[in-house]
């Protein structure tokens, strides 16, 4: 395995050019598998409650949900950073607030990094967590937790539609800044376009990647591991590419089981069954 990866590591990737490749996962499997891919970050998605949990919004998922994902997806990570969202509310309730959770996921899941949705309206947290010893990922633009503030109603995939509109460029190269001068060692600029995205990472020094929205003008791009698979049930029937399509395996896998079952036959990799005297 090579060199475990760092901040200061993703550093030199942007300043050399270098792509960083980021995923996210909610689970020790998975988190094994992509670290043995060699990416370099694997971010703990609150996204884990609207696509592994089937909660309705990413605002139900709670502290303790996210400490029990965060330690699992630790577990199974040697080399790649490993990152955590903040669930809605922590950062929300204060610079204190926001302190003792970054505290928490480090202490009781062996976090790398903790990732702050929405945090250019808040860097004095982004500054206390830093000086805690704790580096932060940033995320800003189109995000679950400031969408309704763009006119844009959360749903579980935003179209290409809801991109950072370009007479916004300033004002989210300006948050980009904020978030920076606050200590940020990472962004995540979600929905960003490529005229946005482009400006916003030339325009400041720590990288800046994306997921929905991103593309080859950032410094690197972040996709969901169940998505990239097409692991969710939607893909039995959705066109949509992706580079596997293991829901349909797994019907296909589970199907197969199920005639074994009720033909009486020995199942793939069970205990041998004695044939019948």
């Amino acid at each position: 395995m090579s060199e475990k990866v760092t901040p200061r590591g993703l550093q030199r990737m942007k300043d050399e050019g270098r792509k960083i490749v980021g995923v996210v996962a909610w689970d020790y499997q998975i988190a094994r598998i992509v670290d043995r891919a060699g990416v370099e970050l694997v971010s703990v998605g609150d996204t884990v409650g609207v696509n592994l949990w089937g909660h309705s919004n990413p605002f139900e998922v709670t502290m303790d949900e996210m400490v029990v994902v965060a330690r699992a997806v630790r577990r199974g990570v040697e080399r790649a950073l490993v990152s955590v969202d903040f669930p809605f509310g922590p950062l929300q309730e204060g610079t204190d607030s926001a302190v003792r959770a970054a505290v928490r996921f480090v202490k009781e899941a062996g976090v790398d990094l903790v990732k702050l949705d929405g945090a250019a309206d808040f860097p004095e947290a982004v500054e206390a967590i830093t000086r805690a010893g704790i580096p932060v990922f940033a995320q800003f633009g189109i995000t679950p937790q400031t969408a309704l503030r763009y006119g844009v109603e959360y749903h579980a995939i935003p179209s290409s539609a809801d991109q950072v509109p370009e007479e916004m460029k300033d004002a989210m190269i300006a948050e980009a800044k904020r978030l920076e001068d606050a200590g940020a060692v990472l962004l995540n600029f979600t929905n960003s376009g490529p005229v946005v995205g482009a400006a916003v990472a030339e325009a400041v020094s720590v990288p800046v990647v994306g997921g929905f929205g991103g593309g080859p003008w950032l410094d690197g791009r972040m996709r969901m591991a169940h998505a990239a698979i097409g692991y969710a049930a939607s893909n039995l029937d959705d066109p949509t590419k992706t580079y596997a399509n293991v829901a349909r395996t797994t019907l296909e896998a589970i199907t197969a089981y199920a005639t074994d079952v009720r033909a009486a036959r020995q199942v793939a990799g069970g205990v041998p069954v004695p044939p019948a005297i």
